[in-house]
């Protein structure tokens, strides 16, 4: 079961149906789907996509998936997730923030925190991140925290690459 994490300014909590319009929000918005998986989706998609968390992730305990909130409020979504990807083993994190609580030092308070709990709670000796290779402040954001670059993997369409990083228990 997805647990409640907290962090001095966030609240991480399983999603519950109430949150479908925020989710499609934030994965509708492309100055953040942009940066995400294949990009902008369709909004049934991401309505499909929400409904696969609710039906589907948590019922059988796949991964752990939260709403982000700020002062009670949708702030974003994160993960922690086995990776889809062929080349890559093992668990990377996933989060997205909504441009309004963006620039506040929130992405670092969240990757801190989600870091932790794959060392800490899944006992992950490592915890990956891919990252869209010119999404240059996730890239910075990361490396501040200790993770490291690992490769850049070409994408398949000719698109920009997808930097792999690593951050190891310490």
């Amino acid at each position: 079961m997805t647990p409640d994490l907290r962090t001095e300014r966030l609240t991480l909590s399983p999603y519950v149906p109430a949150d479908e319009d925020d989710f499609v929000a934030l994965f509708q918005d492309t100055r953040v789907s942009r940066w995400m998986g294949d990009g902008t989706q369709s909004e049934a998609a991401d309505r499909a996509l929400f409904g696969r968390v609710l039906t589907d992730v948590y019922p059988t305990n796949r991964f752990d998936v939260w709403a982000v909130r700020q002062a009670g409020r949708y702030a974003g979504h994160a993960e922690i997730k086995p990776s889809p990807e062929t080349w890559l083993d093992g668990h990377e994190l996933v989060y997205a923030l909504a441009p309004a609580v963006q620039g506040r030092g929130l992405g670092r308070e969240l990757a801190v925190a989600l870091t932790a709990y794959g060392h800490d709670t899944l006992g992950l000796a490592e915890v990956h991140a891919t990252v869209d290779a010119r999404n240059t402040p996730s890239l910075a954001l990361l490396a501040r925290l200790g993770y490291v670059h690992v490769r850049d993997v070409p994408e398949e369409d000719g698109g920009a690459a997808t930097s792999l990083l690593t951050h190891r228990r310490r």
